[in-house]
């Protein structure tokens, strides 16, 4: 039974990759299912036994968008680390998810397929924020502690994913900037802090 599950899979992973090959490059309205199955090298009725519809496969794409940016969870508040520290360690985690070309050509199919569609763009909206919960939670933490000035934790958690995204997302969806080096990503992870800090540290 081992075989065929591993078969299955495969299949389905050649269908979401094909998917995506075709949403970035034609479209949501304009790809369709017979062409993803051509692509995937797949019968089209293949690709209707993993996913009932286009709509099915698109949310199938948006959900790995949405998983991949959970990173920033992986950080705790810990009351006996330096702020400054703590906020590093998760910037520097997303900063790493906005590198990834993957994460990048999903934010793209995800961004076009919503311009036209005011129904996707909202739900897509709806899931990034329950998605981007981590840091508010973690601000949340910071403010009991007493070491945070009181403040709406989710609205404090959108400035600094704003500080980041400015330079390290939205010129690379939008003008096919390169993903910022190293050095640039300590650059804008540093002052970042520096504007969150001042504006919110006890």
């Amino acid at each position: 039974m081992t075989v065929p599950q591993r078969l299955t899979e495969r299949k389905r992973e050649a269908i979401l990759q094909s998917a995506i090959a075709e949403f970035r490059s034609s479209g949501f309205e304009i790809t369709s299912m017979d062409r993803i199955a051509a692509t995937a090298g797949v019968s089209k009725r293949t690709v209707y036994n993993h996913f009932p519809s286009k709509e099915a496969l698109f949310a199938e794409i948006l959900n790995r968008l949405w998983n991949s940016i959970t990173a920033e969870q992986l950080t705790p508040y810990s009351p006996d680390q330096p702020l400054r520290d703590q906020l590093r360690t998760l910037l520097q985690a997303k900063l790493q998810m906005l590198a990834d070309e993957n994460f990048l050509d999903l934010a793209r199919i995800a961004i076009a397929a919503t311009i036209h569609s005011p129904e996707r763009a909202q739900d897509m909206v709806a899931r990034m924020g329950e998605r981007e919960e981590g840091l508010a939670v973690w601000i949340r933490m910071a403010q009991a502690a007493g070491r945070l000035k009181p403040v709406d934790p989710a609205f404090a958690a959108q400035q600094m994913h704003g500080l980041i995204k400015t330079f390290a997302f939205w010129p690379q969806i939008s003008m096919g900037q390169p993903s910022l080096a190293s050095p640039e990503q300590a650059q804008v992870i540093e002052s970042a802090l520096d504007m969150f800090l001042a504006c919110y540290q006890r």
